[in-house]
């Protein structure tokens, strides 16, 4: 048997460091060739870092957080044969006469290099050398963010439970017998009846992966730009017969159109007479790039966090090909398989939440950008119309700008604009 030494790979772009996001083994656990080890998060994307051998696992060269370089060791694996330990930084033999035969015991694994920051004893031990256990008292308890889910389903703090996986891992089976056991002897209530109990005990949560890239690039948005946002009424009650006639033409036949498509159908136009608003600015350089092409970013939640993907030259798609491809990048966000490619580059936002979208919101710009824009809920609300009320459908457009570069009446005419688009639908196709 021999050890197989995995290091963090070059994943290009002339990235030197990555984030450790979340291991998908454990010490002891066997791998097969291919199977996904790790996730790590560069500054665009999450990257699946796989296994090239087969083997086990006899220590792992980090915790979730931790930022790691390129070249530094990720996991060690025990394989059949030599394994490429001569190729990691081992000292070399005391002895000058050739190496005796290896044991047939199973070796130890060796302690990571000087270079890789050390961490806890339970990430290098081998499960069957202590019983299994919970963390040492203080330590987060280890469990996948499955397990945290159904334990909160459970009403389940998962600092009373005893973890039986890998150096304490709590499971799923862990948490039924927890269930089991409580439910053989519930504690009496306080307080008001009906089952209620106090809860006590308190969650530390890191943020790691996306949620810190977001929190850093959020952060960094509101420090550097000056944002002031405008708020207008828009009356889509045309622009939504127009897309409900659409989508029962068309039925089964072409992709499904929400309003999506629409709006950025809008903005394409409207920024032939706004360039400005199409635009990335390097503070650095003090320059200003405005772009012919319209990449669109599409802020979108997934199960990690928001994320942006981009649909790449809007200006040259038609409704359903523009519906296709948002459709597309938000499955690719929610499964977590967005290429780095899919996630950057883009020179305007649009900011949706949908049915949740409120009245008005008060959008961060998608740095370097100049400008989002927030789309708010639909509502039917009456309305006067020619000396009537009429029911009229109903939404307002929040849209942020870098008051460094846009003033507020370019702002203010540009979204005006925009209105008079989406209410006068006709006009979107009009060249």
């Amino acid at each position: 048997m021999g050890t197989h030494v995995i290091k963090m790979p070059d994943i290009g772009e002339g990235i030197a460091e990555v984030e450790l996001v979340k291991w998908y083994v454990a010490v002891g656990d066997e791998v097969s060739e291919d199977q996904t080890l790790a996730d790590v998060m560069t500054d665009k994307a999450m990257v699946e870092i796989p296994s090239p051998v087969v083997g086990r696992v006899l220590a792992l060269g980090g915790e979730p957080g931790q930022v790691l370089a390129v070249g530094a060791e990720l996991i060690r694996l025990e394989v059949a044969g030599d394994g490429n330990q001569r190729e990691a930084s081992r000292p070399a033999p005391v002895e000058s006469a050739p190496a005796p035969a290896p044991k047939a015991e199973v070796p130890k694994p060796e302690p990571l290099p000087a270079a890789v920051p050390s961490h806890p004893a339970p990430v290098a031990q081998r499960d069957d050398d202590r019983p299994a256990s919970r963390p040492a008292p203080g330590s987060p308890p280890l469990a996948s963010p499955a397990v945290r889910q159904h334990a909160w389903d459970l009403g389940i703090e998962l600092r009373f439970v005893t973890g039986s996986g890998p150096g304490g891992r709590i499971l799923h089976n862990d948490l039924e017998a927890h269930v089991q056991q409580r439910d053989a002897g519930l504690p009496p209530t306080t307080g008001g009846g009906g089952g209620l109990a106090k809860r006590s005990g308190e969650e530390r949560i890191p943020l790691i992966g996306l949620r810190r890239k977001i929190a850093e690039k959020m952060q960094a948005a509101k420090r550097h730009i000056p944002h002031f946002t405008y708020v207008e009424e828009v009356d889509v009650t045309e622009l939504e017969a127009l897309r409900a006639n659409l989508n029962q033409r068309w039925q089964g036949r072409r992709a499904h159109l929400t309003l999506l498509p629409f709006l950025a159908r809008a903005l394409v136009v409207a920024v032939r007479d706004f360039p400005q608003m199409n635009a990335r600015f390097d503070e650095e350089s003090s320059t200003v790039t405005r772009y012919g092409a319209v990449h669109l970013g599409i802020a979108t939640q997934g199960e990690q966090g928001l994320a942006v993907p981009v649909v790449r030259h809007a200006e040259a798609l038609d409704l359903w090909g523009c519906a296709q491809e948002v459709a597309r990048l938000a499955t690719a966000v929610r499964a977590g398989k967005a290429s780095r490619e899919e996630l950057g580059g883009s020179t305007l936002t649009i900011s949706s939440l949908g049915p949740l979208g409120g009245i008005a919101s008060t959008p961060i710009i998608n740095h370097p950008e100049v400008a989002i824009i927030g789309v708010n809920r639909i509502v039917e609300r009456p309305a006067f119309r020619n000396g009537l009320v009429v029911p009229r459908k109903l939404m307002n457009l929040s849209a942020s700008f870098d008051h460094r570069l846009i003033d507020g009446q370019d702002a203010a005419s540009f979204i005006q604009a925009v209105r008079q688009l989406l209410e006068q639908p006709a006009t979107l196709f009009l060249e």
